[in-house]
């Protein structure tokens, strides 16, 4: 790289190399202070087997030295670093400005166009939604991050509606992490278009899943990061626009290689509820799609009433000494083993859910270990109570039909793994929630709880039962006891109302 001089200043000369990366020029001194400054310690990287060899320091470099490329989206970061050290950027990138600030006027005909419904009944997107969606289509690229219940679907199909209009024929690309939300996405737009005569969602969406058809005549396709990220480059040159879902929940194998490989896709929004604990870095996500924007929180959703009022109660059950003794020394996993096959926590779980008026959701871990056991248990005790099972051997279709059904339930109870129901399902009528597994993850906790924040027309109340398991011994806390103190932080960052009780099992 050539050493380049303005005035006093080291130049960093900046071109766009395609709509994926940036083409960097600099002296090299500059570059090493790049490559260091847009990088990032991998979690757990102590662990690596080349970090404990001394061969690799555990981090990731999003800057290129050799090649002097780095994320297009992280160009307003380049900018900041540049002038906090007294370095002059050299561009001829003009940034996106398609709007006028206040050109709400026209914003305002496109959204009455469309002829918004969900369930029948006419709707108007609220403010932080026309928001949302007039800051991408000022920027072209974003990672828009808002709560789950905050009606991220209709900013997507807005956007989708608004490219239309003029991209003629070109394909768009909706991904999506799970085959529950391809169906739902796609059962969204139904809804949203169901009083517009111009514009059918069979005519205009195709939906990419396992075994489907990866190309179609339709213009927008809605698919799964996992049925795509093996395809080649030639594939992805066909879309101009891509949004993805809940992005954080991609890993960063398949995230790469779908956008890496989008070179022509000038228009890339993310969606995610949560940056917390994502599978991929912040970092990672902002240069793929672009700089956060932050629509809402939960707390501002619940205080303007668009979510259900969320309590939590915190039901710390209190083990005998003898068990508390006997699991002293026991590894995760082992007490783990012991808490879903205790019949007297299992007996509580089952109790509590059939106490509950309105409809219940059971969030378990293991199919056959636990949410099998429950599912019998529930059926046992109350053999007229309508229970629903969901897993992963729940085929897309009986997913998607439980989901309707349980919309038109007053009663139900839904036992269903977390792993396909807490990302981004959209079921309207939950009125409480109990974690009958002690999950960690701050990702599947918040996405969880959003399962019974979505406002209903009958309930704007919620009720979360997260389950303590107290089996410390003396000054030792036990595993269930400490991811507890994790979700507990998560209540308080999102200023959630809790209780805490103590319940002797």
């Amino acid at each position: 790289m050539e050493k380049i001089y303005e005035r006093g200043f080291d130049v960093i000369a900046v071109g766009k190399l395609n709509e994926t990366f940036l083409q960097l020029s600099c002296d090299k001194h500059v570059a090493y202070e790049l490559n260091e400054y847009f990088s990032f310690l991998v979690p757990n990287a102590q662990f690596h087997p080349k970090v404990k060899a001394r061969m690799w320091d555990g981090k990731i470099r999003l800057f290129n030295i050799q090649t002097g490329q780095l994320y297009f989206g992280l160009l307003p970061y380049l900018k900041e670093w540049a002038e906090k050290h007294s370095y002059k950027i050299q561009t001829d990138i003009v940034e996106a400005r398609h709007l006028k600030e206040g050109d709400i006027n026209k914003i305002k005909e496109f959204f009455d166009s469309l002829n918004l419904h969900c369930k029948g009944k006419p709707i108007t997107p609220r403010d932080y939604q026309i928001a949302s969606f007039l800051h991408c289509v000022k920027s072209d690229r974003t990672l828009l991050l808002s709560p789950t219940s905050s009606g991220k679907s209709l900013v997507i199909y807005s956007l989708i509606r608004w490219y239309q209009k003029f991209l003629d024929d070109d394909k768009m690309l909706i991904v999506v992490p799970t085959t529950n939300l391809v169906s739902q996405m796609f059962g969204d737009f139904k809804e949203y278009s169901q009083q517009d005569k111009d514009w059918n969602v069979y005519d205009e969406c195709h939906k990419i899943y396992s075994g489907r058809e990866k190309d179609s005549n339709q213009q927008i396709y809605i698919s799964t990061w996992q049925s795509l990220y093996r395809l080649p480059k030639k594939y992805f040159e066909q879309f101009s626009v891509i949004v993805g879902d809940e992005a954080h929940l991609a890993t960063a194998t398949s995230l790469k290689n779908i956008l890496e490989r989008s070179t022509a896709c000038r228009y890339r929004f993310g969606t995610t509820g949560t940056l917390t604990d994502s599978k991929t870095h912040k970092l990672v996500l902002e240069g793929l799609f672009g700089k956060t924007y932050t629509a809402i929180t939960s707390k501002e959703l619940m205080d303007d009433e668009h979510i259900s009022k969320l309590n939590i109660q915190c039901l710390q059950l209190e083990y005998p000494e003898e068990e508390r003794k006997f699991m002293k020394s026991a590894s995760y996993a082992e007490e783990i083993a012991y808490i879903v096959a205790h019949k007297r926590r299992n007996n509580f779980l089952c109790n509590l859910a059939l106490d509950q008026k309105g409809n219940t959701l059971i969030l378990f871990n293991f199919i056959e270990l636990h949410g099998k056991v429950l599912l019998k248990l529930l059926k046992e005790k109350d053999p007229k109570r309508k229970v629903y099972f969901i897993a992963g051997e729940t085929d897309v279709e009986q997913r998607e039909a439980i989901r309707k059904a349980t919309e038109e339930e007053k009663n139900a109870i839904i036992v269903a793994s977390s792993g396909v129901l807490s990302t981004g399902v959209n079921i309207r009528n939950l009125q409480s929630l109990i974690f009958a597994h002690p999950f960690k993850a701050k990702v599947r906790n918040l996405q969880s709880i959003g399962r019974v924040l979505r406002l209903d027309d009958k309930n704007n109340k919620a009720v979360l039962y997260d389950i303590i398991d107290d089996l410390h011994w003396k000054k030792r806390d036990n595993y269930g006891l400490k991811h507890w103190k994790e979700r507990l932080n998560i209540y308080l960052k999102e200023k959630f109302d809790y209780e805490y009780n103590l319940i002797p099992l």
